[in-house]
């Protein structure tokens, strides 16, 4: 990935696949959670990959990280699965995460495997405040890790986008999010994203310059290599001149009306009936996203989540979509067989919110 702040003025880095001559589909990849446990109510699969291309063979720059219920924890080391027993990993805990790294120094993927490598040391979080207090340390410390005397601007600073999700046993997930990986929500009526991506178009809806149809349109009906906050990197939402050190969560003091329901940490309510997708941005790097996306409830139809993730994948590499940006491809599905207990035995379901009609 070589995503740059808004202000970078560098081309596009992803390479159009040449419609030609399609890439034959990868050889079977075993999923990497394919050894972990998640308890009797969480279903979880997880799979990365390079590229599909048979033009190149890239660095993949994207990492995941896996906690299970036991504690077993694996994530990508030197672009392989590594696997680590964690001594005091509280039973039935989960932490799940996908990172996308990105440009600086061409430390991209040293980046995410940094992120990664330090969630493994953060302890089990039970609070939002106590999960967002612990990764904002994170930040900083790595921050300073990749920080050169040298450096006259921040515009090199390498950087992984982060979005992960901590499941306490029994409770509803904890998201925290930074960058344009995304999660989705997928159901027989469609795929609804959870996340908001951080990049120029959400900044100009920030500040009032645009408005709901737009900001849907340039973000998820077509695809720009360009961010505005990541993981390390810092954001740019004030001064998109200025890179700022630090994360700035976006919520309903600072979003637009039309997405503050999607703050970046925030409890996720969750549905037994719906599959939850982690993903880095290499499945919608495309010029029209949508058509390709609205397969994926059908694709993603299967009885488990390690089937219906290969769907994703094989559908990706058998039918790619048209204008494709050849990308890293990491990706975590989810399924809940029950709901999460939280802590009301009198509560009622609320109505499933609708797909936004932009998609």
């Amino acid at each position: 990935m070589s995503h740059r702040p808004a202000t970078a003025a560098v081309p596009f880095s992803a390479k159009l696949w040449p419609f030609a001559s399609r890439a034959t589909a990868p050889a079977p990849m075993t999923r990497i959670t394919d050894h972990l446990h998640f308890g009797p109510h969480l279903d979880v699969a997880a799979r990365s990959a390079a590229s599909i291309s048979k033009l190149q063979v890239p660095e993949n720059q994207d990492n995941l990280l896996i906690i299970d219920a036991d504690g077993r924890a694996v994530l990508l080391r030197d672009q392989q699965p590594q696997t680590t027993q964690l001594p005091d990993w509280p039973q039935g805990h989960v932490r799940l995460a996908v990172l996308d790294g990105m440009g600086g120094h061409g430390h991209g993927r040293q980046a995410a495997e940094a992120v990664a490598t330090g969630l493994l040391r953060i302890p089990a979080c039970a609070t939002l405040e106590e999960l967002g207090a612990r990764l904002d340390q994170l930040h900083r410390t790595l921050q300073a890790h990749f920080s050169h005397p040298e450096d006259r601007d921040t515009f090199r600073r390498p950087g992984t986008t982060l979005t992960l999700l901590e499941i306490p046993p029994g409770r509803e997930p904890m998201l925290f999010h930074a960058g344009d990986s995304r999660l989705y929500e997928i159901t027989p009526q469609g795929a609804r994203p959870l996340t908001v991506d951080h990049v120029p178009a959400t900044a100009f809806a920030m500040h009032g310059l645009l408005g709901e149809d737009e900001w849907w349109q340039q973000v998820h009906g077509e695809h720009r290599a360009q961010i505005s906050q990541a993981y390390i990197l810092g954001n740019a939402f004030a001064n998109p001149q200025l890179l700022d050190d630090g994360l700035l969560p976006l919520d309903a003091s600072n979003l637009p009306p039309f997405l503050r329901q999607l703050a970046d940490r925030r409890a996720v309510t969750v549905r037994p009936d719906a599959t939850y997708l982690l993903a880095t941005d290499g499945f919608w790097s495309c010029a029209r996203p949508q058509p390709w996306i609205a397969r994926w409830p059908t694709l993603m139809a299967q009885a488990a989540a390690g089937p219906a993730l290969d769907a994703l994948f094989a559908d990706y590499a058998a039918n790619p979509p048209p204008q494709l940006h050849i990308d890293n491809l990491s990706a975590i599905a989810v399924r809940f067989s029950r709901p999460p207990n939280s802590g009301n035995v009198d509560e009622t379901a609320l109505p499933t919110a609708p797909i936004p009609s932009h998609f």
